[in-house]
């Protein structure tokens, strides 16, 4: 998943984005002004952001209030100094989903953004399902035929966002968007090796190729039945 994390105190800002990128395994981009950051949501299909409301160009009330007028449903989670309950309604007025009140638990934030991601793809259980593929994004394990599978950080990322849309075909690019942060261009040429290895394990464990290569297209989850035609 890819996460942006708009706050412009550059100490806390790489703090969230460590706990990010070290628990759930996230891609995080960071922004430090208002400005910046509506600009990088026009430029990124993002999982969530993560938001300051003290911000220097723009307000994070401002960024908000636009994100929702253009339509954007990505889930945001805001971070406030503020805790007054009529400041609360209104930001929630405004289209926020969850907010935290400084100073908070980095391991309470991480929680809550894996919850408001599940949920802003329609996913209200920690486990993803697909046959007989169990993904569960609590514990970070992944099961075929309730046997445990190992899968390295990046192959377990990459099955989650295909997990996270079943059926759907994948483009190599939207893959290395989610997977990485700006810097992805860099890791075009390890993402098939990624693949290859994944498709390999669970290609072991289930007897069949769960994970369909769209030659020139991208990559999307196919089950039993559809393997074996």
């Amino acid at each position: 998943m890819r996460v942006l994390v708009v706050e412009d105190e550059r100490r806390l800002a790489e703090n969230i984005a460590t706990a990010l990128r070290d628990g759930p395994g996230f891609a995080v981009d960071l922004c430090h002004d208002g400005e910046d950051a509506l600009l990088a949501c026009d430029s990124v299909e993002y999982d969530l952001v993560v938001l300051d409301l003290m911000l220097p160009r723009l307000h994070g009330s401002q960024i908000l209030r636009r994100l929702r007028n253009r339509g954007c449903a990505t889930p945001v989670l805001i971070l406030t100094a503020v805790s007054e309950v009529q400041n609360t309604i209104n930001l929630l007025d405004l289209g926020a989903d969850d907010y935290m009140t400084k100073p908070f638990d980095l391991g309470e934030l991480v929680a809550r953004t894996r919850a408001l991601i599940r949920r802003g793809k329609g996913v209200k259980q920690t486990a993803l399902v697909f046959g007989d593929l169990v993904l569960n994004s609590a514990s970070q394990v992944v099961e075929a035929h309730g046997q445990v599978v190992e899968l390295s950080p990046t192959e377990y990322r990459i099955l989650e966002y295909l997990m996270h849309h079943p059926k759907k075909v994948v483009s190599k690019r939207e893959l290395l968007e989610h997977l990485y942060d700006f810097t992805w261009e860099h890791h075009s040429n390890v993402v098939e090796a990624h693949v290859s290895n994944l498709r390999r394990k669970l290609r072991g464990a289930l007897e069949y190729a769960v994970i369909e290569n769209m030659r020139g297209r991208g990559y999307r989850l196919s089950s039993h039945d559809e393997a074996a035609l």
